[in-house]
């Protein structure tokens, strides 16, 4: 009579480890969907650690900050414009005022320089001046002040209302300052950078070198380009 085969017997862990091992029926009932889940999975972890590292900017990187950035104003010509009047460009964007005698005239000519220094990707980027001295700056002398530094350049302005919610949703701050007769302007200085699809993404110091700003706009566009796979 033959001997019977000795088997271990089973621990629980072993008897639920078996219990819980695919049989070649349940292999049978997997889905295509599984299927190709598991067969995508190297891809879509290799496309995950393919995504191009953040820049580090010699500016003030802006993108995980709460700005709204919309506005609602007029420019210089007497057209409303919006933050969408510039999607699909860049936009470089300062708020100051026609009068102010040094740091406004500075940020354009910076501007003027900064566009140039881009070379074949100078015409993504758009420029627009905010006044913040509405009761000076009317469109006429809005206009003649910003097409001084370059025709292309936008100049814009609204009712005090309308410029104070513009200048809330970049957080910026202006006060007139009485000077005997007349009054200047206290403002934030930062020049504010909004990528094609609206976003604030970046504010470059005031005291940025033109050649320092074009560097951190070229890291910015580079760095879009890789991520949603090449110029628009």
């Amino acid at each position: 009579m033959p001997h019977p085969t000795w088997r271990r017997p089973r621990t629980p862990c072993a008897r639920a480890a078996a219990a819980a091992r695919p049989t070649g029926k349940d292999i049978m009932h997997l889905t295509r969907r599984h299927f190709v889940a598991l067969a995508l999975a190297p891809t879509m972890a290799a496309l995950g650690g393919c995504a191009p590292p953040s820049p580090v900017y010699r500016g003030i990187d802006l993108a995980n900050g709460d700005y709204s950035g919309d506005f609602s104003l007029t420019d210089s010509a007497g057209r409303r414009r919006t933050l969408a009047d510039f999607r699909g460009h860049y936009l470089l964007l300062f708020f100051g005022y026609t009068q102010c005698p040094d740091v406004c005239p500075s940020a354009l000519s910076r501007a003027v320089a900064i566009r140039e220094l881009l070379g074949e990707r100078k015409g993504r980027l758009k420029v627009a001046f905010l006044s913040v001295d509405p009761q000076r700056d009317t469109p006429p002398i809005l206009d003649a002040y910003v097409r001084a530094f370059d025709p292309s350049f936008v100049g814009m302005s609204g009712s005090a209302q309308e410029v104070a919610r513009a200048a809330a949703a970049y957080r910026v701050f202006y006060r007139q300052v009485p000077t005997g007769a007349s009054y200047s302007v206290d403002h934030t200085a930062l020049s504010y950078v909004i990528d094609p699809d609206g976003q604030v993404r970046l504010a470059l110091r005031h005291a940025q070198p033109a050649q320092e700003c074009a560097e951190d706009l070229q890291k910015l566009m580079r760095y879009d380009e890789k991520r949603k796979g090449g110029w628009r």
